[in-house]
């Protein structure tokens, strides 16, 4: 008699996911949760109707407007034409296939990967994909959860399942207890920081430690965000009291007993002791102070406290070039130090850091203070439920004391999408998950940070080391 296999949590909801597996050919994955919205969906549809098929399950469809939308004005109809035509499309083919639309104006709206956790919609063990890369924070719950092309998308409208290859497993334990002005934010930019935009190509990544322990879901949720920008095909992490208490009680979460014996069911979710990784990498909590980037993509960070390397200190060759474009892209110079660097516009929003939590964090920091002169600041709440929580706690009336303005949900000036847009040649501390050329606009400059560094270099005007705040 064989033993039997010890399984990773990955490798556990993976094998359970499977409809067919042929040796040399990817998996065919059930589907147990699809979240669109405007800018994916639209060709997804198209072929479907092409096919002259309908949407195999609407029941694990979920669809809300997020990317392309204003957030001023969001009650009157859209202006710019692209995003009013993608909106009115979404709302088209949601009608047409029968598919639940949480619109601009509806109670649940705001960005896909806000809503589905704070609605229930997310929960332990399941697979969860939507046309966006950063699905991968609703692994923060403990599943599998991963962006798809739009191809996919049309793929698993149709059949509620998709085919994929099995990934490596990666394990990245984070021990110890975080210092000062450190928060989740810092762990994964610090992490990117150790392993490089591509160190975890092919990997699905398990969180693990006591630092990872300790934090809450939504700081969890940064966490996992942010997996993609290591190249890791996505992130989870085991599920726990703190994750069950998050979920209970949420509108579509099992209730009463269904609650009790789900919850029974989640605690099996745990990777067996004695089971094997492909990769394992430690690091320590103290080592991680508040981070900050200073070039064109996430893995071009630092301590806020270092100075940006020079060439001569660059491991690879290879680097060498586009460490030379991305630092003339960001105007700034080899073995400089960032604090004092004068900044333009302070972005705190986007699926990485719009949630609740964030916003009091922000707000901790900013109470009886005003913002710099200099800099304009927008803070665009995740869902109209995150708005509405901060308004009900106050922390609008914070942010308008301090000259910050308090927008409607949506994506923001995360991507260039939209209207909110940095202006050439500005720079601008964000709280989202990409500092690419132009992803904030045309030119724009982007630093990646924590919202309490954000918050920081609003009061200041400059970059800043949170810890002299706090």
């Amino acid at each position: 008699m064989s033993e039997k296999k010890l399984k990773t949590i990955f490798e556990k909801i993976w094998d359970n996911h499977v409809v067919k597996h042929a040796d040399g050919y990817p998996d065919a994955l059930f589907i147990d949760r699809h979240f669109i919205h405007e800018v994916t969906s639209p060709q997804a549809f198209d072929g479907l109707k092409k096919r002259g098929i309908k949407v195999f399950n609407t029941s694990r469809t979920t669809a809300t407007a997020d990317h392309n939308v204003p957030t001023k004005d969001q009650h009157l109809p859209i202006k710019e034409a692209l995003s009013r035509h993608q909106v009115e499309t979404l709302r088209k083919n949601c009608s047409e296939y029968g598919v639940d639309l949480y619109d601009l104006g509806h109670p649940f709206q705001g960005i896909v990967h806000i809503i589905g956790p704070e609605l229930g919609l997310t929960l332990p063990g399941m697979t969860i994909v939507c046309g966006d890369s950063h699905t991968s924070t609703h692994g923060a719950f403990g599943n599998i959860a991963f962006g798809i092309g739009t191809s996919e998308v049309e793929q698993v409208l149709a059949t509620q399942c998709i085919l994929q290859y099995k990934a490596k497993t990666m394990k990245i334990e984070i021990n110890g207890t975080l210092g000062k002005g450190v928060v989740s934010k810092d762990i994964i930019l610090y992490i990117i920081s150790k392993i490089s935009a591509s160190g975890a190509t092919g990997f699905f990544v398990e969180y693990a430690g006591e630092a990872i322990r300790n934090l809450s879901m939504e700081a969890r949720m940064t966490i996992c965000n942010m997996s993609i920008e290591m190249g890791a095909r996505g992130g989870l992490i085991a599920p726990d009291e703190i994750t069950f208490n998050y979920i209970k009680g949420r509108t579509f979460a099992p209730q009463g007993e269904k609650f009790d014996d789900a919850v029974e069911e989640w605690k099996k979710l745990t990777t067996d002791e004695g089971a094997s990784y492909d990769s394992i990498l430690k690091f320590d909590a103290a080592d991680i102070a508040p981070m900050i980037t200073y070039g064109t993509n996430p893995g071009m960070g630092m301590k806020v406290t270092d100075r940006i390397p020079t060439l001569n200190e660059l491991k690879e060759i290879s680097e060498q070039t586009s460490f030379t474009k991305s630092l003339e892209y960001m105007g700034l110079e080899q073995g400089s130090s960032l604090l004092g660097k004068s900044i333009d516009y302070v972005f705190i929003g986007s699926c990485t850091n719009a949630r609740i939590e964030d916003l009091r964090m922000v707000a901790s920091m900013v109470k009886g203070k005003t913002k710099a002169k200099n800099v304009e600041v927008w803070v665009v709440p995740g869902s109209k439920q995150v708005e509405e929580q901060a308004r009900k706690e106050g922390l609008d009336k914070i942010f308008e004391q301090a000259g910050f303005e308090l927008r409607s949900p949506g994506c923001s000036a995360c991507l260039g999408m939209n209207e909110d847009k940095v202006p050439a040649g500005k720079y601008c501390i964000s709280t989202s998950n990409r500092n690419f050329e132009g992803r904030q606009g045309p030119k724009s400059r982007t630093f990646l940070a924590s919202p309490l560094s954000a918050a920081a270099a609003a009061i200041t005007g400059k970059v800043t080391d949170v810890r002299e705040l706090v």
